[in-house]
């Protein structure tokens, strides 16, 4: 049997409250940065019990201003995890620096810890750790080895809102965590993000370059004199670093905020999905992501089961096709970043270069994680699943 409607990977939930909230910030006719995104940011901060925090259009946005705040530049080495999504290699890329890339380890699905050291060099000056799918990477390791050869920890946090590591939470180990309230993130804001330091210096260098290097945003200059009536009527700004378009506004803080309420009812229901899929596919030739190996709480972004060749001759791209025919919505998570044409044509990577990415990459597949999946639709999900390696 068919369900009739579609049922969308990734989709956003959205209520009435998150649309009043919006539509509050329209009809204060104020919708850039201003006193919304600054109320989203402490709360924000609250949340991760982080001293500073910072709102960004994007995780990417993070990615690269700290990369930018580290004066990491040409001729410097940067490594990262081959399973990622393609904005953590362009931003390495993007300071002139070079990506170096180290294997996963095939069970959780993050940076091997182990492999890094082979991969330190002179040029080696800071490792960006991606916590895949919301189970956070195996920090105190790589904390030491860090240490050890003064590298700058940058943790890309964008599916690992709610992860915590032996009870702290993620984006506070490194000098910056970044965070992704994209579309199809735990928390959304259509399209956004949060910067997360304990670092002064970097918060404020940060805090000038998010937006055009410039000395004071809008709000600041314009403050209505209802909110401050000592100050002048107008103030010039000055451009203090080379700086660029970074910023949230305030229409998208509005949902965040809301969002942002919701986040653990949110993650109590992915975790009852996860509970759900691990119980009703087990016994079939696929592999789950390894979540327990140390104490931690998984965000459970995604929902991810590579097809086990040794068990299985299926291929995951028809897998995909089959549950699309049946109305089911997918995601791949993610190919590896040595298929990419740009990364083999300028950086020399191939299929060896990163071989259990290479092997997770080519048989990973996302199922449907939103907290508002009913029971009938995850049922039927699981059916279709076994339904593809049944026939």
């Amino acid at each position: 049997m068919k369900i009739k409607k579609y049922i969308t990977y990734g989709e956003p939930t959205i209520g009435n409250e998150e649309i009043n909230s919006v539509i509050k910030v329209i009809k204060s006719r104020w919708i850039g940065s201003g006193p919304v995104t600054q109320r989203f940011e402490k709360k924000f901060k609250q949340y991760k019990k982080s001293k500073y925090c910072l709102a960004i259009n994007s995780c990417t946005a993070g990615l690269h201003l700290s990369l930018m705040a580290m004066n990491i530049k040409s001729g410097d080495e940067v490594i990262t995890t081959p399973l990622t999504f393609c904005s953590t290699i362009n931003s390495i890329l993007l300071v002139g620096a070079k990506p170096v890339l180290v294997d996963i380890n095939p069970s959780t699905l993050n940076i091997d810890e182990e492999k890094i050291k082979k991969k330190v060099t002179k040029k080696t000056k800071a490792i960006v750790l991606v916590h895949f799918g919301g189970l956070p990477c195996n920090l105190y390791p790589i904390i030491n080895l860090a240490k050890k050869y003064k590298l700058k920890i940058i943790e890309d946090c964008a599916h690992a809102i709610e992860s915590k590591y032996y009870g702290k939470h993620v984006g506070n180990f490194g000098s910056v965590g970044c965070f992704s309230f994209y579309a199809n993130k735990n928390l959304t804001t259509g399209e956004g993000g949060m910067l997360l330091t304990n670092n002064l210096n970097i918060s404020s260098k940060i805090h000038v370059t998010r937006l055009h290097g410039l000395s004071k945003d809008a709000w600041k200059r314009y403050l209505p004199e209802s909110v401050n009536p000592k100050r002048t009527k107008f103030e010039h700004y000055d451009v203090v670093e080379v700086g660029l378009k970074y910023n949230m506004i305030d229409l998208n803080a509005a949902m965040g905020i809301v969002q942002l309420s919701k986040i653990e009812k949110s993650w109590r229901n992915r975790r009852k999905n996860y509970r759900f899929y691990i119980k009703r596919l087990k016994h079939l030739p696929v592999l789950f992501q390894k979540i327990d190996s140390y104490p931690v709480k998984h965000a459970h972004h995604l929902f991810t089961i590579r097809i086990n060749n040794k068990r299985s001759k299926k291929k995951r791209d028809n897998l995909i096709e089959f549950l699309k025919k049946n109305n089911i919505g997918t995601g791949v998570n993610y190919r590896c970043v040595t298929d990419m044409s740009y990364y083999k044509k300028n950086l020399g990577w191939n299929k060896n270069t990163c071989k259990n990415a290479k092997q997770v990459g080519d048989n990973i597949v996302s199922l449907p994680m939103q907290p508002t999946l009913t029971k009938k639709k995850i049922n039927y999900i699981c059916d279709k699943v076994c339904e593809f390696f049944q026939t």
